[in-house]
């Protein structure tokens, strides 16, 4: 009979590299400090991060948190291997939503779980993430990433982020918003991170695969695919200090029809005009591609429209400028109305 094997077992053994962790860590410090910003107290490596609000300008600040990942995009990510964008996106879907509360973003930490580590792709994705950070002026002060042997199959990882900003006492949003008040679109960037395992579903009906030529655009199916989320954050901040803003709503899963009530106080509706904007090529290619219905396409995808921000009428136009000149590409989509829910009037197909 043979003896079982006493010889003592390693973590690496059980799938772990610490020193691969270790690695990683010291490849992102430099991306992380092209983070910094006012209020930033200590660099990573720490068992937290520290921040300074009084060092940040804030008297009387209160706290806002956002907490998003990027969902089914990430299988496009990885199965073309292009995973940079994905980081883009991670910051874009919290630090969108913050400054929909009137806050200003500040500091930023991200979760990589993969089951085997690979510092390249973890690299790409995290500089990605410090890109987002810097591109938003918040800072990229910590973070987690977990090997998990058994978890994830090969090559696999997830991503969540979690993003903290502040807003002086009295100035969360929304706030005002009233029967008149005016609707600006801002444009997104095509499907931006959301409704993808229904774009998953049509492409692989399309037969196309990710390296197949783009039905609408120039380049791959995979790259148009993941192109990354539009960062609103600057913009936003802009048009909130001229004044005049009542709301803002960050329009993802659910589109138009679920995330614009959400800014509108009860008892009040929305009427937007269809033909206020031009729907991207993104979006007829998979309506088309996918048969679906116009009330199907503005419920799961943003259609072209990111961001909607719920105006003063008197402002409406100096606010639109404001974005204009800050680089947006803004429509007056519609008005507040008495009621309940979006209501649309023209069509998108």
């Amino acid at each position: 009979m043979s003896q079982p094997d006493k010889s003592g077992l390693t973590y690496a053994e059980a799938g772990v590299d610490i020193d691969a962790g270790n690695a990683l860590v010291e490849r992102i410090k430099p991306a992380a400090r092209r983070t910094l910003r006012s209020g930033v107290m200590a660099g990573l490596g720490g068992f937290g991060g520290l921040f300074d609000l009084k060092a940040a300008g804030y008297d009387d600040p209160i706290l806002v948190a956002a907490t998003d990942g990027v969902g089914t995009k990430l299988r496009i990510a990885i199965d073309t291997g292009e995973v940079g964008g994905v980081g883009i996106d991670l910051v874009a879907m919290c630090v969108n939503d913050l400054i929909c509360q009137g806050a200003e973003p500040l500091f930023f930490l991200d979760y990589f779980a993969t089951g085997k580590l690979s510092v390249e792709a973890a690299a790409a994705v995290i500089e990605g993430i410090a890109t987002g950070c810097e591109r938003s002026g918040c800072a990229l002060i910590g973070g987690e990433t977990a090997e998990m042997p058994g978890m994830y199959p090969e090559g696999d990882f997830d991503l969540a982020g979690f993003a903290v900003g502040a807003m002086e006492r009295g100035a969360a949003l929304p706030s005002g918003v009233a029967t008149g008040d005016v609707l600006i679109g801002l444009a997104s960037d095509g499907v931006h991170s959301n409704g993808y395992s229904l774009v998953r579903r049509i492409v692989e009906r399309s037969g196309l695969g990710w390296a197949d030529d783009c039905p609408w655009a120039p380049g791959t199916l995979g790259a148009a695919l993941l192109t990354p989320t539009r960062l609103y954050v600057q913009p936003a901040l802009a048009a909130i200090r001229a004044g005049g803003v009542h709301g803002l709503a960050h329009i993802t899963g659910g589109g138009l029809t679920e995330n614009l009530p959400r800014v509108l106080p009860e008892g009040l509706g929305a009427e937007v005009d269809l033909g206020a904007w031009d729907l991207p090529a993104v979006f007829g290619w998979l309506a088309q591609s996918g048969g679906l219905a116009q009330a199907e396409l503005l419920k799961t995808f943003n259609a072209g429209i990111g961001m909607v921000l719920v105006c003063a009428p008197d402002a409406a136009d100096s606010i639109a400028q404001t974005l204009r000149a800050a680089g947006e590409s803004t429509c007056i989509l519609g008005r507040v109305i008495e009621g309940e829910g979006v209501h649309y009037a023209g069509a998108l197909l």
